[in-house]
């Protein structure tokens, strides 16, 4: 009988694991990613409970005291360790508290690009109790005043460089009592003081920990801008719970003390931001600062700082696949890629050119409450869904409540508000905060947060992100409003109206900007006055690269544009009947479209 038994028990303890694997092939995988989940809820909430409140910054000055020594930023030919960054962002603090115009706990905005006064500013700013507005240094005019307004900020922080873009809305600014400071030595514009030098001359003590004793977990940390159906950037409010949470991003995909992390995506962005910057700071890594991403520069960049740790969205690694082939493709250290947004075939090409690295795609939005990862490595999907997770959709059944969409069909991705997932929502903007959520979605009286993303679930439980819903497109990585593009065009004394939307371009992520447009009766269409404005008021991927002309704009019954015959016909002339005209920035104007132009943007000849 002893024999039997143990018979039993060794042949379960061998075929388990094979029966698991054939049965359940992800089993220790979900259990795995569960329990890193547990350890990050446990480490939270411990921190919750500490006296003083611990937030994101407290974790930084633990690394600054475990390890001082630590190189913490590269940039360029520059090294700064956790003891540099801390002592220049005391001098930095200690001169914004003489500043007159500021009082610790005042809301700051950052006009700066990827360098380390960005870093050294935003923990200044952090010691002092002030919430960050992190602005695109891309935007300008009206845009970057809507953005500075909307967030409530007293002072305006901004690079030497970005000084005439300053200059354009300085008066605004004066006007508010805004205190204006650029990162140079000298400034001899009215209304605007250089602060650079102010900086090299004050103390590098550490500045009182009371000066931030009003800050909560509820306090807002940053205000990080995201482009939404007003036209116009909304501010996500991002409080301290929050930041404080978004520490185990890294950690929980495995990067360490060791790793050396190539942060090149934008600082101002979510994912440069709390992922690249703040993640480093519950690891204790090193982080090698680009100042703009790179495809030709990048694998070097990584070979010669050694870095094993890469930041991506979608357009990056189309960028690097994109890139010359060379014999040292796979010479490199490189063992993780962190992002989102990449296609499936561009993921097995990047696997295939660049060797094993192992890809974490992950899905989470500024604003929202919910967020998925692909810790399995499913190639093309964005995450997977388990117990942890509930997946509802808005669209009503007859007894008005939302009607869960099968598995393998589209469906609008929501989450259910609750304290543990709250929806902070945006500032200054409770019209967008309510357009964001569902009421009585499964029962009366719940309340769900609206990602305007469709999903589609497949038999595995792997999420697959499908398209975008509302008057946004995605072009090299970034949202563009429509809205805002129309406001742009129509400045323009010969258009009487503009329909903006995306049109998809063959071999590139996203969607690149069309409009259609109405000719103001009596006038002619002017392409160099239109590439004026739309050049001096949108960046770059903002910029609507064809142009159709209509006799009117086609509406729906309740006289909303109509899109998506538009997009189906592209910008082929084959297609199109109407006049097209393309940007062209050699020319500085809008031209006429031809089949050779056309070939040669199909073919990828001529560069978007």
């Amino acid at each position: 009988m002893e024999i039997y038994v143990l018979s039993i028990i060794v042949a379960t303890v061998l075929v388990a694991p094979l029966a698991l694997r054939t049965f359940r092939p992800l089993l220790w995988a979900d259990v795995r990613y569960c329990r890193d989940l547990l350890r990050i809820a446990l480490t939270v909430v411990a921190r919750r409970w500490r006296t003083p409140p611990f937030f994101a910054l407290d974790r930084f000055l633990e690394q600054t005291a475990a390890n001082p020594d630590k190189v913490f930023v590269v940039f360029e030919n520059e090294r700064y360790s956790y003891r540099d960054a801390d002592r220049r962002s005391n001098r930095t603090a200690n001169a914004l508290r003489s500043q007159p115009g500021y009082q610790a706990g005042d809301t700051v905005a950052l006009l700066m690009g990827n360098e380390p006064a960005f870093v050294f500013t935003w923990l200044a700013l952090a010691k002092l109790g002030s919430p960050v507005a992190l602005l695109n240094h891309n935007i300008r005019t009206k845009s970057l005043l809507h953005c500075f307004s909307c967030c409530r900020a007293k002072v305006l922080l901004a690079a030497s460089e970005l000084k005439e873009v300053v200059e354009d809305v300085l008066p605004s600014l004066m006007e508010q009592g805004v205190t204006v400071l650029l990162m140079s030595h000298l400034c001899k514009t009215p209304g605007m003081e250089s602060f650079s030098d102010k900086v090299e001359e004050a103390s590098d003590c550490p500045l009182p920990r009371n000066l931030r004793s009003h800050v909560t977990f509820k306090s807002p940390a940053v205000y990080i801008y995201t482009s939404g159906t007003t036209g116009l950037p909304k501010a996500a409010v991002v409080n301290q719970n929050r930041l404080l949470t978004a520490l185990a991003v890294l950690s929980s995909n495995g990067v360490t003390a060791s790793d050396v992390i190539y942060v090149n995506l934008p600082l101002y962005h979510t994912a440069g931001f709390i992922v690249g910057f703040i993640g480093s700071f519950e690891t204790g890594s090193t982080i090698v600062l680009k100042r703009k991403f790179s495809a030709s520069q990048f694998w070097d960049d990584c070979r010669k700082n050694s870095v094993t740790v890469v930041q991506y969205i979608g357009e990056v690694m189309r960028y690097l696949c994109s890139t010359p082939k060379r014999e040292n493709d796979q010479d490199h250290k490189v063992r993780l890629a962190i992002g989102n947004g990449v296609r499936a075939e561009i993921w097995r090409e990047f696997l295939n050119r660049f060797g094993n690295i192992e890809v974490r795609e992950f899905y989470a939005s500024t604003e929202g409450n919910v967020g998925f990862v692909n810790y399995a490595g499913k190639i093309g999907a964005i995450g997977r869904v388990h117990f942890l997770h509930r997946r509802d959709e808005p669209i009503r059944g007859a007894n008005g409540f939302c009607v869960e969409t099968p598995r393998g069909e589209t469906g609008l991705l929501v989450s259910k508000i609750t304290d543990i997932a709250p929806f902070v929502g945006y500032a200054q903007s409770e019209e967008q905060n309510e357009r964001k959520r569902l009421h009585n979605v499964l029962k009366k009286g719940d309340l769900y947060f609206n990602s305007g993303d469709l999903m589609r679930i497949d038999n595995d439980n792997f999420l697959y992100f499908q398209d975008r819903v509302g008057d946004t497109f995605r072009w090299k990585g970034e949202n563009v409003a429509t809205t805002e593009v129309s406001d742009i065009l129509t400045v323009s004394d010969c258009l009487k109206e503009a329909n903006v939307y995306g049109v998809k371009v063959p071999g590139h992520e996203g969607r690149i900007g069309m409009a259609a447009v109405a000719v103001k009766e009596g006038e002619q269409f002017d392409g160099s006055e239109i590439y004026k404005n739309v050049v001096s008021h949108l960046p770059s991927y903002a910029r609507p690269r064809f142009i159709r002309i209509q006799n009117a704009m086609e509406l729906t019954g309740t006289f909303k544009q109509m899109k998506l015959k538009l997009v189906e016909q592209g910008f082929d002339p084959a297609r199109v009947r109407d006049l097209l005209y393309v940007l062209d920035d050699h020319e500085k104007s809008y031209v006429p479209m031809t089949a050779q132009i056309y070939g040669c943007i199909v073919s990828g000849n001529l560069k978007l």
